[in-house]
């Protein structure tokens, strides 16, 4: 009989990823529901030290992979390792991160298990015994609930929404072999070009301060790289400006872009089409600049100003210098 909730754990660069902890908190309330245990795969090289980290969070158990075709991430090498360890153990609940990183591999596993996923979702809860998951729908227009009739059921939580809650468990280790077969493995990292800016990844921001077709141009983003700076935030783009080639596809927030929940948007100069609206609705706070007082952007944001950004960003940047 399926039993325990499980994660899969992300890290980089030597560090467990902040969307870990999110869905180990989140596993763990869904296990104390279920009078269960949490269980979480954690693959790699030179990763068993991380797993007091995923501990603090209510992990009980941290299955370890240890194999250098594990390093760096791969779907193939990823999927086949955790759906060996799924199958062994079978696990009634999978919860994954709605990451880039989350996104490609659950949608591997979820063909390997043969089973069904709630992908992007906002919440999860149990009901009955199952798990209930609420994600949007028809670009945010909707929310829908949904129920997986499979085992695992999976789900992929949407980064920044779940809280990071500490509450400390025993996180032992157990080791696995993830039974790889290096002639089977169709993919290999060449290289890894890394941005070296040290700016804060969008999906992870708890601040954002984003522009669009009203910046006018890339020199326009200096005010915008001010304010955010300032605030410890990190700056985003609608579609229209990185297709226009003023900032990379890295920032693009949007339907085809990245899809973020931050605690404060601050949308410069961007109309709000609803491919944009899809994937920074769920910011906690949106306040929304904009010469035009009939933009889509002011029916979803909670303030509004209706005035050019130009002249509105600098004076919130020297109001935010007072204060801070």
């Amino acid at each position: 009989m399926a039993k325990g909730v499980w994660i899969v754990a992300e890290h980089r660069d030597g560090a467990l990823r902040k969307i870990s902890f999110e869905i180990a908190s989140t596993a763990r309330k869904l296990a104390d529901e279920l009078g269960d245990e949490v269980c979480a795969v954690l693959l790699g090289s030179g990763v068993e030290g991380m797993a007091p980290e995923l501990a603090k969070y209510g992990v009980d158990k941290v299955f370890v992979a240890e194999d250098a075709a594990l390093e760096p991430y791969t779907t193939d090498a990823y999927a086949a390792a955790v759906a060996k360890a799924v199958k062994e153990n079978d696990p009634a609940i999978l919860l994954l991160g709605a990451s880039v990183q989350g996104k490609d591999l659950s949608s591997r596993l979820v063909g390997k298990l043969a089973t069904g996923m709630a992908s992007d979702c906002t919440d999860v809860k149990i009901d009955g015994g199952k798990l209930l998951a609420t994600r949007p729908m028809y670009a945010g227009k909707a929310f829908g609930d949904v129920v997986v009739s499979g085992s695992p059921q999976m789900a992929s939580l949407r980064p920044n929404v779940f809280p990071a809650v500490e509450n400390g468990k025993a996180g032992e280790v157990v080791k696995f072999d993830a039974g790889l077969d290096a002639g089977a493995l169709k993919t290999k990292v060449l290289e890894v070009q890394k941005d070296a800016s040290g700016k804060i990844d969008l999906t992870e921001a708890d601040i954002i301060v984003s522009g669009g077709r009203g910046m006018k141009g890339p020199e326009g983003y200096g005010v915008l790289e001010e304010l955010a700076s300032l605030l410890g935030g990190t700056v985003g783009a609608s579609r229209a400006a990185v297709d226009a080639g003023w900032r990379p596809q890295s920032d693009q927030v949007g339907q085809t872009g990245k899809v973020v929940s931050p605690n404060l948007y601050i949308a410069c100069g961007i109309s709000g089409a609803i491919q944009h609206l899809a994937g920074m609705s769920s910011s906690k706070y949106i306040v929304a600049i904009n010469k035009d007082p009939d933009a889509p952007i002011f029916a979803r944001a909670d303030y509004g100003v209706v005035e050019d950004l130009f002249k509105v960003v600098p004076e919130l940047t020297a109001a935010a210098k007072k204060i801070l």
